[in-house]
């Protein structure tokens, strides 16, 4: 219950918080405007607007140009962390895809990937991932993944050199590449035999927000993950970033 001496934008805020968790304000649906939140609370403007800009930073609403305050729509991507790759590499692949096409259940016409490779030296955070040492040549490649016209994900991952250099997995132009990363250490003779990956959050930088298309006060979840290929560390992915509002992580154990 709200407690009646709280500042009155807080009991404002929850008021409306309650209500589209509810269902009362669905996706998509427009809140009250701000000459009728004070009217209804009896509060000034500048009361109704903290209490608005509150839920805009937790990601609930945006603000529109004209549009008013609308209900954030945030249609959830399933990701399935370990079954993903599986289905990738389990069959050959009847038509191009990925596990970020497989992910987004969208074929490969309604993919689109930016890049950008670079050669350089592991840095000590990758070069402990890769268990090499530090300075180690390796490819940086940095992707944006893009659904039906819209950006979904950053990633940033690290091949060794000694591996990908003078070969097609080293040339931008052969991307995006049917079966992804899995598929291209298959091709260089070394096919994946284990993923690890381990999550994190935090708030995104500005350029991956701005990259990413994101309204305020949305977390992104980071994915840390390596491709071995029997004893040895093929691929290091320094991160996998992807907004918290799009996606479910889904695990299952088998006992």
């Amino acid at each position: 219950m709200p407690v009646p001496d709280r500042p009155a934008y807080l009991r404002i805020a929850e008021l409306l918080r309650g209500q589209i968790r509810d269902g009362r304000y669905p996706q998509g649906a427009r809140l009250p405007t701000m000459s009728e939140l004070c009217a209804e609370h009896g509060v000034s403007e500048i009361v109704a607007r903290q209490a608005i800009a509150l839920l805009r930073g937790e990601g609930l609403v945006e603000t529109r140009r004209g549009g008013g305050t609308i209900v954030k729509v945030t249609p959830p991507v399933r990701r399935v962390a370990m079954d993903r790759y599986r289905a990738v590499v389990a069959k050959p692949l009847a038509v191009p895809a990925t596990t970020f096409t497989h992910d987004q259940r969208i074929s490969w016409n309604e993919y689109r990937l930016d890049r950008e490779f670079t050669r350089t030296g592991a840095g000590a955070e990758v070069a402990a991932l890769l268990e090499v040492p530090p300075g180690t040549e390796v490819l940086r490649r940095r992707f944006v993944f893009h659904a039906r016209g819209e950006p979904q994900q950053i990633s940033v991952n690290y091949l060794p050199w000694d591996v990908v250099g003078g070969t097609p997995v080293a040339d931008p132009a052969n991307e995006p590449w049917p079966g992804g990363t899995l598929a291209q250490l298959a091709f260089l003779g070394h096919p994946p035999t284990r993923v690890e990956e381990s999550v994190g959050s935090r708030m995104p930088t500005p350029e991956e927000a701005e990259t990413l298309r994101m309204t305020g006060g949305v977390p992104v979840l980071t994915i840390t993950r390596r491709m071995l290929s029997g004893p040895r560390v093929m691929e290091v992915c320094r991160d996998i970033v992807i907004p918290a509002d799009r996606v479910l992580l889904d695990y299952a154990i088998d006992l």
